[in-house]
């Protein structure tokens, strides 16, 4: 608020002086009263939103309740929609021309790079993709696969796992879960065509924890060393150009292939017979 200076004029008490003297002051006095009402009126109309909502708690707990009835709302929905296949990223069913051509290495000491048509070419093959060595949700799938392997072995048809990547001693440490023989793709192909990926969105999957009690129910132990979001699969490959006979993606950590299924798509596999052999 400004300072309103009043100067008023020194008159005589006497006269007509004394009596214009006076009714200056009165009007002088009257003016600044009315300019001081009119301040603190307006001062009032300006705090009166701020000192209303002050002044009313409950309008403030109402304001608070709807903000977290809001942020409960929006946090279920988003738990209802990960736990659907909405945001899962669909995958891109393999062809046998592209698993012919994709490089394998074996992880001796010496390795070989080779064309993986050589592991079906002859008798098929059951193939296990390994999303990582280390985890104990790969483990027990690695286990219910080698407890095919000797109906495998009685047909002719050998189990493999591919790797993407050899970390110090994980592959080492896989193997007494897996039965077969294990190989490197390094350029991570069996993993695609379209490479798919599970983010944290997978640690608010039902299904997931679910997965992983049924692991630990069993007693499988894993750790947390590798690349684990790039989701896995298995194969099962007919003989020479037979063809696919069974895929399976890997939806989310732990979804694990049918052992059931495989065996069926196993006793498809057609073995090629050599020249020699039909002679």
């Amino acid at each position: 608020m400004g300072l309103c200076l009043v100067f008023l004029p020194l008159a005589s008490s006497k006269g007509e002086g004394g009596r214009e003297g006076s009714a200056s002051r009165i009007c002088c006095t009257q003016g600044f009263a009315k300019h001081m009402t009119s301040a603190k009126a307006g001062s009032a109309s300006a705090q009166s939103p701020e000192m209303s909502f002050l002044q009313d708690p409950s309008s403030f707990t109402m304001g608070m309740w709807s903000i977290g009835a809001g942020a409960l709302g929006a946090a279920a929905l988003a738990l209802v929609l990960a736990n659907t296949d909405i945001f899962l990223s669909k995958p891109l069913q393999a062809t046998l021309e592209y698993l012919e051509e994709i490089d394998l290495k074996t992880l001796e000491k010496e390795p070989r790079t080779f064309k993986a048509k050589e592991l079906w070419e002859k008798n098929g093959a059951v193939i296990m993709a390994v999303r990582r060595p280390g985890c104990f949700l790969c483990r027990e799938e690695a286990v219910d696969l080698s407890s095919l392997k000797p109906k495998l072995d009685e047909l002719g048809v050998p189990l493999y796992a591919v790797v993407k990547e050899q970390i110090r001693t994980e592959v080492k440490d896989f193997q007494p879960y897996f039965k077969g023989e294990i190989f490197l793709d390094e350029k991570k192909k069996f993993y695609g065509p379209r490479r798919r990926k599970m983010m944290f969105m997978g640690f608010v999957r039902l299904g997931v924890w679910n997965n992983f009690f049924r692991a630990r129910k069993v007693g499988v132990t894993g750790n947390l060393e590798g690349e684990g979001f790039i989701l896995g699969g298995v194969f099962v490959v007919g003989s020479g150009k037979q063809g696919i006979l069974l895929e399976h993606r890997e939806k989310e950590f732990g979804d694990k292939v049918n052992p059931v299924s495989v065996l069926e798509a196993a006793r498809k596999i057609k073995p090629q017979t050599s020249a020699s052999e039909k002679k």
